[in-house]
């Protein structure tokens, strides 16, 4: 009798929690030692820094990112018909709070979304269609930032480095494609097909090359979302592109005061340079919300512009705290809050399009 194979669930949590390890690990290392070294300083210096800072900045701070967590509500509600803004709020600082805690916890959070809108009676469906909207707004909307950097750049006549330069144009030529794929899906039926032939083409070979089967059709699937992304963005553009501006123009002002509590003086053009690659990087999912990367390129960028070493990482420090740490302990209330509030009975509505799940 041979011995049988160990159940896949097992080999995934093993292979989930050594992700887990490895991006705690690496996002402490490069707390620990990337973000002195690259900023040529040290923590003693940065502490020393930190100390300074005025007990009453920490509630501006505070006011500042609950302002832009609340902006953000505008982007959910628009997305998902019905939800409340109280209810927006908690679905982002919950599933915030889980996504910053994991590597790659994008699906986490998504998770954890799912799980609250469903105890609020919203179907698959919309809350599939949810992600999906907001997740493209938000990609866009960080792929947007270092083109807006340069610009401010130029406006001070400073110079513009080659990597800020680099990873502008990689956003450009990355947004200009995710934008054109949306819109032709959103415009055109034939082409909605034709990208999900194409995608489910490449995919299909992905899995056939894993030894995996295919259990649905892309191509049907992108034509079922068609009509009701069309119809979330159609009336929802506004208010979730200015939900959007809010929360990024609000976290822009909470790094404004960090970097002058702690004593950096530069051009605002390099500030905001320095504040868009910062949030490009939270994307990297190497490490949970990619904590220690952010930190150690904004600090070794604003070194770069010439300011103060310490007074720089004990910015990028003070800012890490109040939007990313922070989040932890909202996210906790915001479970709390969720599980004490009311229940709905899920619906859903029948799938049109044969071949497409009923998860979606």
């Amino acid at each position: 009798m041979t011995a049988s194979a160990p159940p896949r669930p097992v080999a995934a949590r093993v292979r989930r929690w050594a992700q887990v390890v490895l991006g705690l690990g690496l996002a402490a290392a490069l707390l620990v030692w990337g973000l002195p070294h690259f900023a040529k300083t040290s923590w003693s210096a940065v502490f020393h820094v930190l100390r300074g800072v005025p007990p009453t900045t920490a509630l501006v701070l505070l006011v500042g990112v609950l302002l832009g967590l609340w902006c953000y509500t505008f982007t959910l509600t628009a997305s998902l018909p019905g939800l409340r803004h109280h209810q927006a709020l908690i679905v982002n600082v919950a599933g915030s709070s889980v996504g910053n805690l994991l590597p790659g916890g994008g699906a986490a959070g998504l998770a954890a979304t799912y799980t609250i809108c469903r105890s609020w009676g919203f179907s698959r469906r919309a809350i599939s269609t949810s992600a999906i909207v907001t997740g493209v707004w938000n990609v866009l909307a960080r792929i947007a930032l270092p083109v807006l950097a340069i610009l401010a750049l130029y406006t001070g006549a400073e110079g513009v480095p080659g990597t800020l330069r680099d990873a502008a144009l990689a956003a450009s030529a990355t947004g200009l494609a995710i934008l054109a794929c949306f819109a032709a899906i959103l415009a055109s039926e034939r082409a909605a097909l034709a990208i999900g032939h194409t995608i489910d083409r490449v995919i299909g070979t992905l899995l056939r090359r894993m030894g995996r089967a295919r259990s649905l059709s892309l191509r049907s699937l992108v034509t079922d979302l068609r009509a009701r992304i069309s119809d979330v963005v159609r009336h929802g553009w506004l208010p979730m592109t200015l939900g959007l501006v809010g929360y990024f123009g609000f976290y822009y002002l909470v790094f404004i005061l960090c970097v002058h509590s702690t004593g950096v003086r530069l051009f605002y053009g390099q500030l905001f340079a320095a504040y868009a690659i910062g949030r490009l990087l939270t994307a990297v999912g190497v490490t949970p919300g990619g904590v220690g990367v952010t930190e150690t390129a904004t600090a070794a960028a604003l070194v770069a512009w010439g300011a103060d070493p310490a007074a720089s990482a004990a910015a990028v420090v003070l800012f890490s705290l109040f939007t990313h740490l922070l989040e932890v302990p909202l996210g906790g209330l915001g479970w709390v809050a969720w599980s004490l509030g009311p229940r709905s009975e899920p619906h859903d509505e029948e799938a049109p399009v044969p071949g497409s799940t009923d998860g979606l």
